[in-house]
């Protein structure tokens, strides 16, 4: 017997990575009803429905991908236009035991998991997705770079601002095809744990007198860390690439007045791999819904208030 026999659940919109989420869950035996996902061809099992209501109904779980839901309660398609509004009233006849799986929990799902009492759970929050997804994330980043550059990233000097999950494995890959990476952080554990890599090392506040080096910049922390000032040191032949979700990290106007190659390059692993993206969220979503069956793990109201603890 499949593993999720029986079991009905909905997705709502999604990028390329939504197409292999879906083809995943039926390929373990689910049941799978969506509305606005790209493809819906490539997944004849699939039913595709025409409103919000008609996917919601009957679900044991709902799947919102990015772009996902807005700051307005709108469902955003694949090129990120709002088509329709998820409301209080849909969500409200789910019911509490139903498990909302979102990549982002942005703040009109967040009011409504709290009103409602509903059964969210922030994928990106989790230490397991976002390793996983750290290395289709890594890997578009290079190949970004690779294709922006008239330089090799062998040999080129990268500064990989931030050790979060993504930072860790980018700095990993891009000393592996031998850039030499530098690492800039602001604890001196991280600090620290750089150099134990073998990486090279600094602290933000060296930034003003080694940024004139870098060949490449690549930037996880969501949070400005780029500010014109900086950027004026940067040489003009310079590329940064910025991972860190929207609005990121660089002053990108700035960027633009000094002549400065900086982009924003958000969700990459749903543009660079999105079936390695849509198995791994699949993978992860059907632990979490098999362990929740059985009783055998945490129940996603935990995992949901330790993922947004600190917001």
């Amino acid at each position: 017997m499949q593993p999720l026999n029986g079991m009905q659940i909905g997705i709502l919109g999604g990028d390329a990575r939504a197409t292999f989420l879906a083809l995943e869950l039926v390929n373990n035996g689910a049941e799978v009803k969506t509305v606005a996902m790209p493809n819906p061809d490539r997944v004849p099992q699939v039913e595709v429905c025409r409103t919000l209501d008609e996917v919601c109904g009957e679900a044991n779980a709902l799947i919102i991908p990015l772009p996902g839901i807005d700051e307005h309660g709108r469902l955003n398609d694949a090129h990120g236009a709002a088509i329709m509004e998820l409301s209080g009233a849909i969500l409200d006849r789910l019911g509490k035991d139903t498990p909302i799986f979102t990549v982002v929990a942005r703040a009109y799902m967040l009011k409504m998991a709290a009103q409602l009492d509903l059964n969210l759970v922030e994928l990106s929050s989790i230490d397991e997705f976002a390793i996983w997804n750290s290395i289709p994330s890594a890997e578009g980043a290079i190949q970004l770079a690779m294709e922006k550059l008239p330089i090799t990233i062998h040999g080129s000097q990268s500064f990989v601002l931030g050790l979060g999950r993504t930072g860790k494995t980018l700095a990993r890959m891009l000393a592996g095809i031998g850039a030499k990476t530098t690492v800039i952080a602001r604890r001196p554990e991280t600090v620290a744990r750089a150099e134990e890599m073998g990486l090279g090392a600094a602290f933000f506040y060296d930034l003003p007198g080694i940024i004139s080096q870098a060949d490449i910049i690549f930037n996880t922390v969501p949070a400005m860390v780029l500010p014109e000032a900086l950027l004026s040191l940067v040489k003009p032949e310079a590329l940064i690439v910025d991972l860190a979700s929207a609005p990121g990290g660089t002053d990108f106007e700035a960027a633009k007045r000094l002549g400065i190659n900086a982009m924003l390059a958000p969700s990459l692993p749903g543009r660079v791999a999105p079936r390695t993206a849509g198995q791994i969220m699949a993978r992860i979503i059907m632990r979490m819904l098999l362990e929740d069956a059985s009783g055998s793990s945490s129940t996603n109201q935990e995992v949901l208030a330790n993922a947004t603890q600190g917001r």
